[in-house]
């Protein structure tokens, strides 16, 4: 029996710049369609919010995913006002997501790192260079994009385990 194809919108949230990728996952197979970033600018922080929920509204509108995944964030004890900052770029790609009524699960960047590179304290270029050998992509990535797409990678092999496994998927993933 055939895997049903699955459309995931992956989403590196961020306060100046939001990466975003699109895969088709089917099985063990995940297909490239689309990525790239939401440059929101250095402006107020209220605008920057408002067009990341407008960016990816109008992103999941074009892509129509069946299933989003977000990355959550990560909490710096050296400077929790940065956290604050991402948490609430991180709260305007969930109200995009709600609003589009889309399911939607959040992953930590450890869990990402280990699902694509092996290692949850890989670098940067590490989960680069494997999102390009897993999507087959010989353009090269902005970091952002490449998180986002890693973050479709990692639900895509969680979603793939649960259905293998017998486990119900769910509305909600977290």
């Amino acid at each position: 029996m055939a895997t049903p194809t699955v459309r995931i919108l992956g989403i590196d949230p961020g306060s100046r710049t939001t990466g975003w990728g699109v895969i088709d996952s089917s099985g063990y197979k995940s297909l490239h369609i689309a990525h790239g970033c939401l440059a929101v600018g250095a402006g107020e922080l209220p605008e920057r919010l408002l067009k990341i929920l407008r960016g990816l509204s109008e992103l999941i509108g074009e892509y129509r995913p069946e299933e989003v995944a977000i990355e959550e964030t990560f909490v710096n004890r050296a400077n929790p006002q940065s956290a604050l900052v991402l948490g609430q770029a991180r709260g305007a790609a969930i109200c995009a997501i709600a609003g589009a009524g889309v399911p939607m699960a959040e992953y930590a960047a450890a869990q990402v790192k280990m699902a694509i590179v092996g290692n949850g304290r890989a670098d940067k270029d590490q989960v680069q260079h494997m999102v390009k050998v897993l999507l087959n992509l010989q353009q090269k990535l902005a970091t952002d994009a490449s998180d986002a797409l890693a973050v479709a990678l990692t639900h895509a092999h969680v979603r793939g385990t649960r259905v293998r496994a017998g486990i119900a998927l769910s509305k909600s993933w977290g």
